[in-house]
């Protein structure tokens, strides 16, 4: 059983002037008329270019995010680094078009490779398809509507990108995550990754996908997955995750009248979350996991069937995973009891970023009791500092 209580080990990395920042910033997200309000002016206030780069810098963006370049990430990476907790670079730009601009992501992720390899407390890569390749090329890839001949020159440059990526990812041994997207191109985002597992997960996990476990079939899709894996002789790499784009994907089934993928109720993204995991566990042999989890309980259930797994706390094919900024008192004590732990540090221009930002003020708003427990951790830990 792990304490998430201790806010001195979940705050220990944070000065006075960064954990008031926190509190006041949760705040803020705590009321959903302000945060929504203030999310659409940011916006707005971009898009006609008015001067609030600067405000965002000291706020949002230096709570969840680690830098517009990697090299502003260094200072924060290496105060994880000591305490016990370790990052995953993650180049946070979305909603490009251009091949130039695939072609720029495709390079920053290839260059966060090269430094997971140099530096030990980056265990993995990770990146988007759509950071790489065009949104209506997946969606039509999910449809299985036809491709023009240009759309299949788009693609070859696509899967062109995306195989040098994993290819180098292997040759230097480094996994690198593939994130989960919207469920409207996720089915042509699976077959890639497929793709990529059976090319280079031979001897063990390097490219893994990534389950949302608010949608009700994922659970039925890692059994099928599995079953694949073990078929044609490759190693499984999941993360396994709640989910981002929940109210999204009910708006986008509603509007189109189709059946929401979306699971009926929190109880039920629960329960498969934590189905997820433990099959995982019983199937670890050929299976590696990392657990994106904000969920104290789901925390704990993993801790408690890597030891009834007999499974070393340290052991490389487990890993928890938190967002910068979000969930310390879960990272921070998980990491102190000796588990794998790594934090998500997403960088890149603020103005490309923004979308990242954005859905981590709605998540805050939206997920049942986060904000109010990060509220609460934070003023606890303020009030003993005080008193110290």
């Amino acid at each position: 059983m792990i304490s998430f209580d201790n806010t001195k080990t979940a705050f220990k990395y944070k000065s006075d002037k960064e954990l008031k920042r926190a509190l006041w910033l949760f705040k803020l997200m705590a009321n959903p008329t302000i945060n929504s309000l203030g999310t659409k002016m940011l916006a707005t206030s971009l898009k006609l270019r008015l001067p609030v780069i600067g405000l965002i810098k000291g706020t949002a963006f230096a709570q969840f995010c680690g830098g517009e370049s990697i090299d502003e990430c260094n200072q924060t990476m290496d105060k994880l680094a000591e305490h016990g907790v370790q990052s995953l670079l993650d180049y946070s730009v979305e909603g490009k078009e251009a091949e130039e601009d695939f072609n720029r992501t495709a390079k920053m992720v290839s260059k966060t490779i090269d430094i997971s390899k140099a530096n030990p407390s980056v265990p993995f890569a990770v990146f988007k398809l759509t950071g790489v390749m065009a949104l209506s090329l997946l969606e039509k890839l999910n449809d299985g509507s036809p491709l023009t001949e240009q759309e299949e020159k788009q693609y070859h440059f696509a899967i062109k990108r995306i195989d040098k990526i994993c290819k180098k990812a292997c040759s230097l041994d480094v996994p690198v995550m593939i994130d989960a997207e919207e469920s409207w191109i996720q089915g042509a985002i699976d077959q890639i990754v497929e793709e990529m597992m059976m090319n280079y997960n031979k001897e063990s996990a390097i490219i893994y996908n990534t389950l949302q476990m608010y949608r009700h079939d994922r659970l039925d899709y890692l059994k099928k997955t599995h079953r694949h894996s073990q078929v044609n002789g490759y190693f499984l790499g999941m993360k396994i995750v709640r989910g981002a784009y929940m109210e999204k994907e009910r708006e986008r089934a509603l509007v189109n009248n189709y059946p929401s993928p979306i699971q009926p109720d929190k109880e039920a993204t629960d329960r498969d979350y934590d189905a997820a995991v433990e099959y995982i566990m019983e199937n670890l042999a050929g299976m590696s996991l990392c657990a994106g989890t904000h969920n104290e309980q789901s925390s704990d259930n993993l801790c408690g069937l890597m030891k009834v797994h007999k499974i070393e706390k340290n052991d490389p094919k487990i890993y928890f995973a938190q967002l910068l900024g979000m969930s310390d008192h879960i990272s921070f004590n998980l990491a102190a009891a000796g588990f794998n732990v790594v934090k998500y540090v997403p960088f890149g221009p603020i103005k490309d970023v923004m979308p990242y930002l954005i859905r981590r003020a709605e998540e805050n708003t939206s997920i049942a009791g986060q904000t109010g427990r990060e509220l609460k951790l934070l003023s606890e830990e303020v009030k003993r500092r005080k008193q110290a």
